[in-house]
């Protein structure tokens, strides 16, 4: 055992990952999560990894880019997404989780390891010395946020996020909603509320008129949304059909009664195993509760609905990182120091566990003294981690995996493979190949398991 431990502060997903990998590098953690001492806006109990958005974790479709992602977590032993998938929920081709039963989980499997000490207090101050990640999150205290616009050097960036309403699936109308999932993938595993034009129109009449939740004043002016994540107050002002290529897009949906499509759809996505909640897919909003119930049963289906949980909006702080980390998620300046999660500029469960999860292991690695080997480029994890730290885009925004993000194929490559199934198949193998002789080199002279060190 290890004299050095590594600082990780924050809970949530990319905070246990990192806490995970480094501990089961055989170096000792002190995890530092503030619930409950300190609430936040948006969480509801004290678990670890608690998820408060969407349950979704995104495709999990053979030949996409989320797929590539979760693909090289597996191969890394990612402990939140061997979680995820044995508490998946139906979801078609995504994967999606019971967000009690994995928050359990996981808390359950940090507290058992001997190498992870969870520490429930606040961290007001970056501590002085020693090795420390910090996975604080979107809702990263007042306190911590200010110790770290002091690190960064200049002024913290700010946009919103948001949480989709949840819906009681005992007052949903099943007369009206019909199964089904987009082009038939995944079988019926969405309810779908179908809208025709008139009762779309209404609905946009009224969610123009509908009483939002303003801003705090001093954050009015730093109001910037994350695209992948708009509220549909904001969305419906750029244009009444946003909503129709968005969140409510029909195409691909057939509802049996008809035989067509609507010309409107929202769907509801199963929250847990026991199927007795549902989540409305993409309707993160920023309209005041009262008048949000009365919007949400203007949806066929939904007319009598109780809702287990409302939309809201929430800052989200994350860093200049482009201005202030490395490749392998260091403080320039500061190199005992990582960032990890939402914070360091990635967006997404899945992302963000990815930042940890590599965190933990180079934090592992420098307590150790073995060198930091940056993940190749032409890896999923390489490339957010490229645009994390080589982001030339004045307007710095976090960023989901993408194909964008890969390097293309280089030629002769290129001409080989000219359709796009098979260039992203081929892109895929290459990613594939490069993490995993990355994976290989860091574990490289790796120290006694697990089992061996608690016997």
């Amino acid at each position: 055992m290890h004299d050095n431990v590594v600082t990780v502060i924050g809970g949530g997903l990319a905070g246990c990952e990192a806490a995970w990998q480094c501990a089961e590098q055989g170096v000792p953690v002190r995890l530092y999560e503030m619930r409950p001492v300190r609430p936040t806006p948006a969480h509801t109990t004290d678990r670890l990894a608690e998820i408060v958005c969407s349950n979704s974790f995104k495709s999990d479709e053979v030949n996409t880019a989320p797929h590539l992602l979760k693909e090289e977590l597996r191969r890394a032993r990612s402990l939140l997404i061997a979680v995820a998938e044995a508490t998946r929920v139906p979801a078609g081709a995504a994967l999606a989780i019971d967000r009690e039963r994995f928050a359990a989980e996981v808390t359950a499997r940090i507290a058992a390891h001997p190498r992870i000490t969870v520490i429930r207090e606040e961290v007001t101050r970056i501590p002085p010395d020693g090795v420390t990640i910090i996975a604080t999150g979107p809702l990263t205290s007042d306190a911590l946020a200010a110790e770290i616009q002091n690190l960064a050097g200049a002024e913290q960036l700010y946009f919103y996020d948001a949480i989709a309403p949840v819906v009681d699936a005992e007052t949903i109308n099943y007369e009206v909603v019909f199964r089904a999932a987009r082009y038939g993938k995944g079988g019926d595993d969405y309810l779908n509320c179908p809208l025709n034009k008139e009762q779309y129109e209404a609905f946009v009449d009224a969610l123009l008129a509908a009483e939002c939740v303003a801003p705090k004043a001093f954050e009015a002016d730093k109001a910037q949304y994350f695209e992948a994540c708009l509220p549909i107050d904001v969305a419906v002002r750029r244009g009444r059909d946003t909503l129709r290529f968005g969140p409510m897009k029909p195409v691909g949906l057939c509802d049996p009664r008809t035989g067509r499509e609507p010309y409107a759809a929202v769907q509801l996505r199963q929250e847990n195993l026991m199927a007795d909640s549902y989540s409305l897919v993409g309707f993160q909003n920023s309209v005041k509760w009262g008048a949000q119930k009365a919007l949400l049963r203007m949806i066929p289906g939904l007319e009598q609905a109780e809702f287990l949980k409302f939309g809201q909006v929430h800052r989200n702080t994350y860093v200049n990182g482009p201005k202030l980390l490395t490749p392998t998620l260091q403080v320039k300046h500061e190199p005992r120091l990582f960032f990890a999660g939402q914070i360091s500029g990635v967006e997404g469960y899945v992302e963000s566990l990815a930042t940890g999860l590599v965190a933990g292991r180079w934090a592992a690695a420098l307590v150790q003294g073995k060198p930091l080997l940056p993940v190749p480029r032409a890896s999923a994890i390489g490339s957010l981690l490229n645009y994390v730290a080589h982001c030339e885009n004045n307007d710095y925004q976090p960023v989901n995996i993408t194909f964008a993000l890969l390097p293309p194929l280089a030629e002769p490559e290129a001409r080989a493979y000219r359709r796009r199934p098979e260039r992203r198949a081929r892109q895929i193998a290459l990613a594939l190949a490069a993490f995993g002789e990355w994976l290989m080199a860091m574990e490289a002279g790796k120290s006694s398991s697990l089992a061996g060190e608690a016997a």
